[in-house]
């Protein structure tokens, strides 16, 4: 049974072990998640299924999305997502999951899009180094440097370091440890930071390479 949840980032904070050490940890609430679609081979080319969290005003739901909530058992969410599987055993259409599937001490992959940072330079976006500030150089510190040869090819080459739109892309953190699970208040702490801002969707899936 893969696990897999969809929660938002709270923020972060610090708890001590029992030696009295600081562990930084990143504070997840987790809704209940229900189990909207299962997909199978005979249906769909493939096995897997869709989670949905956080609910949704029924006006603001589409009436396929409507139906499709209605053939789960389900109230409308805000948030559906898939994620593969070998099988749906262990996974019933409307069933609910909720964060004690985890145990403290579980290695987790933890996706979301990282703070978006708007249009940056070179140097901040992909943190190359600036021209020297004395002996006669400038008065352009921060320009991106030469872009490639003049006469041939005369064209800048792809995937070329220059300015551009830097951050809220997806990233995946791996190989996190849950350090704490909150099943009073829905939540887990896991040790070190995730991607994003306060209050942005995040995904927890159980870490399929863990590194030793």
């Amino acid at each position: 049974m893969e696990k897999y949840l969809i929660g938002k980032k709270l923020g972060m904070t610090q708890i001590f072990d029992k030696s009295g050490r600081a562990i930084p940890v990143t504070v997840i609430e987790i809704p209940v998640n229900r189990v909207t679609q299962i997909k199978t081979t005979e249906a769909d080319g493939y096995t897997g299924v869709q989670v949905g969290a956080f609910d949704q005003k029924k006006h603001l739901v589409t009436k396929p999305e409507e139906g499709h909530f209605k053939k789960a058992g389900v109230a409308p969410k805000r948030v559906l997502q898939e994620v593969r599987t070998d099988g749906t055993d262990g996974y019933t259409l409307g069933q609910e999951i909720k964060c004690d599937i985890f145990a403290e001490g579980d290695i987790v992959d933890i996706t979301a899009n990282t703070k978006g940072r708007g249009t940056t330079g070179a140097i901040q976006r992909w943190n190359s180094a600036r021209g020297r500030m004395s002996h006669g150089a400038g008065p352009v510190h921060r320009a991106p440097g030469s872009l490639g040869a003049h006469t041939f090819p005369a064209r800048v080459f792809k995937n070329k370091h220059m300015a551009g739109h830097y951050g809220n892309e997806q990233v995946t953190i791996r190989n996190l440890e849950i350090v704490k699970i909150d099943t009073g208040k829905n939540a887990i702490l896991v040790k070190g930071g995730v991607p994003g801002a306060d209050g942005r969707t995040v995904t927890v899936k159980e870490a399929k390479s863990v590194r030793v």
